[in-house]
């Protein structure tokens, strides 16, 4: 029996690729320069997903207001796993929570459908004094996803859905990393 709490993503061996939604400005101008630019914040956290059906089900399939543009973004997995160990879970307590670069929280994976399933994966929130580096060092590649698997589930065609959905297998963390990101309780 698997897991309850694992972290499964879309990886090779140098990179690891998360994605996240946004307005269609941010994200047109992201992919054009093939970075983050403005009107991205570096002043905001920002929230990255290993989870390809858990961000759909989260912005309704690119339907929500200002996640209409999904993009997949494929990072170091030195700069994911930096991230994953300066990360502290929002369960903490208030006082590490607020002071960490990095937040991080279990959530329900879902089906191509949006049911929640019997697992979970994880959330990474990437904090302002991190952003910087997320952007210029740790993010190598951009690219859209959605617009097909979006018009299929739309249409009711799951089955067809699911050959679109990224491989996601589990994400091998060193022990080091395992210790530092129990499960919620």
């Amino acid at each position: 029996m698997a897991p309850q709490h694992q972290i499964r993503a879309d990886y090779d061996a140098r990179t690891i690729v998360v994605y996240q939604a946004y307005a269609p400005a941010i994200a047109d101008a992201a992919l054009r320069a093939g970075r983050f630019v403005p009107p991205f914040s570096f002043h905001r956290m920002t929230w990255i997903k290993p989870s390809f059906t858990w961000l759909m089900h989260r912005g309704n399939w690119a339907r929500k207001p200002g996640q209409e543009r999904v993009l997949a973004v494929r990072m170091t997995r030195a700069g994911w796993e930096h991230a994953l160990s300066r990360a502290v879970l929002t369960t903490a307590d208030p006082a590490a929570v607020a002071g960490a670069a990095v937040h991080v929280q279990w959530d329900p994976e879902r089906s191509a459908r949006g049911t929640a399933l019997n697992h979970y994966n994880i959330q990474v929130g990437i904090g302002r004094d991190l952003m910087r580096t997320f952007a210029d060092d740790w993010v190598v590649g951009l690219t859209p996803q959605v617009r097909k698997a979006a018009s299929l589930i739309r249409a009711g065609h799951a089955a067809k859905t699911r050959r679109l959905l990224p491989a996601e297998r589990v994400y091998p963390l060193p022990r080091e990393l395992e210790d530092r990101l129990p499960a919620a309780a």
